[in-house]
């Protein structure tokens, strides 16, 4: 006699289909939706984010591995490090500011 098969065998070999990524994105200076559009090219190895809108772009290395989300990812972290590195300048110089005034501030608080 032969065995029949099981129905956890069918549910294994259906597989449901991955989810689809994003092509299009918002800008990180103009903020319109789906002004974005990454390139990809392999031969020279390069990856291009631009924005049609305000016609910022942003270009990076690419490998085989590289999807348009990754390249708009990097974008969006240098954007934050570029912020990051003019919010520490304005923070040591407002320190500097009120080292200078640093004297008046001290004979306040004997009193």
């Amino acid at each position: 006699m032969a065995k029949r098969k099981s129905m956890s065998s069918k549910m294994a070999q259906r597989k449901k289909p991955a989810p689809k990524l994003e092509t299009t994105f918002s800008c990180p200076f103009c903020n319109h939706p789906d002004s974005v559009a990454c390139t990809i090219d392999l031969k020279l190895l390069v990856a291009t984010a631009v924005c049609y809108i305000c016609e910022e772009a942003y270009h990076t290395t690419a490998h085989h591995l590289t999807e348009p989300v990754d390249i708009y990812h990097d974008w969006i972290d240098a954007c934050e490090k570029a912020n990051q590195g003019i919010e520490l300048q304005a923070w040591d110089y407002h320190k500097r500011q009120r080292q200078v005034g640093s004297d008046h501030d001290d004979s306040d608080t004997s009193i």
